[in-house]
C-alpha cells in the first residue's frame, strides 16, 4: 500500500514541474554574462507559458502566471504589472490558437508563437516606454525575441517528451 502512495506523490511531483519551471524561471533572471555572450538572451517564461497553457491549459493557472509576472517585475525591476500583463496576453494569445486549431502542428505553433510574442513586447515596450521613460536597447530587444522563437521549437520537443512520459500522451 505504501508502495501505491509513494509512486501518486511521486506522479504528483512531476505534475508539478511546469510550475516549478515557471517560478525558477522568473525567480531567476538569469543571462549568459558570465560567459561573455554578449548578444545572447531568451526569454524562458515565455515559452514556458506559451507551451502549457497551449497544450495543457490546466497545468498553469492564469492567477499563478500573473503572480508569476509580478514577480518577474520585481526581480527585474520593471514597474509592477507590466510583466503580468505580457503574460496574461501569451495566455490570451495560446488559448485563442488552442480554440480555432483543429490539428496541433509544431510548426504552426511556431510561427504563431513569434507572431505572439512580436506583439506582447511591442506592446510591452512601447507601454514601458511611453508611461514610465525607460530607455530600451532594441538591438537588445530584437535579439532577444529572435532566440526566444528559436529556442522555441527546442523547449517545446523536450517538453512534448516530458508530457509523453508524465501524462501518457500530447495533448489532454
Amino acid at each position: 500500500m505504501s508502495e501505491i502512495t509513494r509512486y501518486n506523490y511521486f506522479r504528483l511531483f512531476l505534475e508539478k514541474i511546469p510550475i516549478l519551471l515557471l517560478i525558477i524561471s522568473v525567480l531567476n533572471e538569469f543571462d549568459f554574462n558570465y560567459l561573455n555572450l554578449k548578444y545572447f538572451s531568451f526569454n524562458f517564461p515565455f515559452i514556458l507559458i506559451y507551451y502549457w497553457s497551449l497544450k495543457r491549459s490546466g497545468s498553469l493557472g492564469y492567477g499563478l502566471i500573473f503572480l508569476s509576472g509580478l514577480i518577474n517585475d520585481a526581480v527585474v525591476g520593471l514597474p509592477i504589472g507590466i510583466s503580468a500583463l505580457a503574460y496574461l496576453l501569451i495566455c490570451g494569445f495560446s488559448a485563442y490558437l488552442r480554440n480555432i486549431t483543429l490539428r496541433p502542428n509544431l510548426i504552426k505553433d511556431w510561427f504563431f508563437f513569434g507572431f505572439t510574442i512580436l506583439v506582447v513586447n511591442s506592446i510591452m515596450y512601447a507601454t514601458v516606454n511611453l508611461f514610465f521613460d525607460i530607455k530600451i536597447l532594441y538591438p537588445n530587444v530584437l535579439v532577444n525575441i529572435l532566440f526566444t522563437f528559436l529556442f522555441y521549437a527546442i523547449f517545446s520537443n523536450i517538453f512534448d517528451y516530458y508530457q509523453k512520459l508524465t501524462f501518457g500522451g500530447t495533448n489532454a
